[in-house]
C-alpha cells in the first residue's frame, strides 16, 4: 500500500516467505532508490506512537503502472490517489531539502498525525499535511499532533496554486512554493 505503515509479518506471511526475506528485499529497494521508509518520529511524549515506518514507491509512474492505472480518470477514481499524492510530494519536498534537514512522520494509535515532520539540527520542526483537494481542510489529528510535537511552522501542501492561512499558524501552499520554502531554510 502506497504510504501504509510497514507491517512486515504480515507482509512475510502474505508473500509466504520469512521476515527476514522481506526485510533484506525492502533493504535491497531503499538502497536501489526504489523506496522509500519514511521512519516515525518520536520523543518522550508520554504518548503511545506509531513505531513502524511507512513505505513509499518513490516513483508514482511505476505505482500507476503496477495497478494498470492508464490515465488520469482511472487514477482520480482509485483508491491509491491519496497515496500517490502523498508520496508525490513527500519525493518533491525532499528533493530540495538540504542534508541537514531530516524527514519523519508522526502518528499516535488514537489519530494524531502528521504526513511529513521535518526536523532541523537545531530541533526547529515543521509539520506538513498533504491534501489532493483544492480545498484542503484539516482534522482534528493534525491539531492534536502539532500540539504534541510543537511545530514552528505549519503547511497544508494542497493541488492549488494560491498560499493563503487556515487558521492555527497553519499555511495552505503549492508544491512548488513549498519546495522553494524547504530549498531556503
Amino acid at each position: 500500500m502506497q504510504g501504509g505503515v510497514l507491517n512486515a509479518s504480515q507482509l512475510a506471511g502474505n508473500l509466504c516467505v520469512s521476515g527476514t526475506t522481506v526485510a533484506r528485499y525492502l533493504d535491497l529497494m531503499v538502497d536501489l532508490l526504489l523506496v522509500r521508509r519514511l521512519q516515525p518520529w518520536f520523543s518522550n511524549t508520554g504518548k503511545r506512537l506509531i513505531r513502524s515506518p511507512k513505505v513509499y514507491v518513490r516513483d508514482s509512474g511505476i505505482v500507476h503502472a503496477l495497478l494498470h492505472i492508464q490515465a488520469i480518470n482511472e487514477l482520480l477514481g482509485h483508491p491509491v490517489v491519496g497515496g500517490s499524492w502523498e508520496g508525490f510530494v513527500i519525493e518533491n519536498i525532499l528533493s530540495k531539502a538540504p542534508a541537514h534537514i531530516f524527514p519523519f512522520f508522526y502518528r499516535t494509535p488514537g489519530g494524531a498525525e502528521i504526513d511529513l515532520l521535518l526536523e532541523f539540527p537545531n530541533q526547529e520542526k515543521w509539520a506538513i499535511e498533504i491534501k489532493r483537494s483544492s480545498a484542503p481542510t484539516l482534522s482534528k489529528g493534525f491539531y492534536t499532533a502539532c500540539a504534541d510535537v510543537k511545530p514552528a511552522r505549519r503547511f497544508v501542501v494542497y493541488a492549488g496554486q494560491d498560499r493563503f492561512p487556515m487558521g492555527h499558524d497553519t499555511t495552505a501552499i503549492s508544491l512548488p512554493e513549498m519546495m522553494r520554502e524547504v530549498a531556503a531554510a
